[in-house]
């Protein structure tokens, strides 16, 4: 598993740093000290749990769950340590997973830990159930052609032969290897229309087939840069990085964009 620690004590983040170095089951951890420093760490990797002081400068650990969850998207399960009892009924009804009170001990923090893991494995069984449909779905369009209507006539075009859809005004150019097609539609409707077939958002304007992605470079923007077989690149903006991880099925030496 994979954790944060948010908490500006440094004796606490001590504490809870040598008690996580101990434990088999925690592959990763880091630690923040303010909801700052711990939404940047959020943006840059993914958790499966984070333990989170409620007493931070600026903004409290209730405020930044708001945040999170105002963001959208996956929250990883939240553990609250804090010295203060009496948002235990808030923090429940937002979700956490448990609520303990400094001074801590260890058995306390390993006992809501397992208690982390345990949720979090169960939702991750209950997400791919929720899958399913939605793989059986892909498998199935896997095989099938698309019809797009072109110069007036009606052209079946194979999916897994288009590199990318890139917007043109109020049209969208489908590019292959060997030829385009431009078409009267939204940007928006054809990622939609297209993301059962590996179609990727990259950019506001730019949809990719990750069948031809060949190499991904993180630039010191924030942004990346993707090469397509035949040496073409294009500019993956910051509010479509997570989408990178569709990339590959198998993450191995590496890991996943967050």
């Amino acid at each position: 598993m994979r954790l944060l620690v948010i908490d500006d004590e440094p004796l606490a983040q001590r504490a809870l740093a040598a008690l996580l170095s101990n434990r088999s089951d925690v592959e990763h951890f880091d630690t923040a000290v303010d909801a700052v420093d711990a939404l940047e760490k959020l943006s840059e990797n993914s958790y499966d749990v984070i333990l989170l002081d409620i007493n931070l400068p600026e903004i409290s650990g209730i405020e930044l769950l708001d945040r999170l969850t105002q963001l959208g998207g996956p929250i990883p399960s939240i553990v609250f340590v804090t010295a203060h009892g009496k948002y235990a009924v808030t923090a429940f009804e937002k979700r956490a997973v448990d609520y303990v009170l400094k001074p801590f001990t260890n058995e306390r923090i390993h006992r809501a830990l397992n208690h982390a893991f345990r949720r979090t494995e169960s939702e991750r069984a209950a997400q791919l159930v929720d899958l399913l449909p939605q793989l059986r779905e892909l498998s199935k369009h896997r095989a099938e052609k698309i019809a797009i209507k072109a110069k007036g006539r009606i052209i079946f075009v194979d999916p897994a032969e288009v590199i990318t859809v890139q917007a043109e005004g109020n049209y969208v150019l489908l590019q292959k290897e060997s030829g385009s097609y431009l078409l009267r539609e939204s940007i928006s409707a054809i990622a939609e229309k297209l993301s059962s077939y590996g179609f990727v958002r990259i950019h506001r304007s730019t949809l990719i087939n990750v069948a031809f992605v060949e190499s991904v470079e993180p630039w010191l923007t924030g942004e990346y840069g993707l090469r397509v077989k035949g040496g073409k690149e294009y500019t993956v903006t910051r509010t479509y990085k997570k989408n990178l991880r569709c990339i590959a099925q198998s993450w191995l030496g590496t890991e996943p964009f967050s």
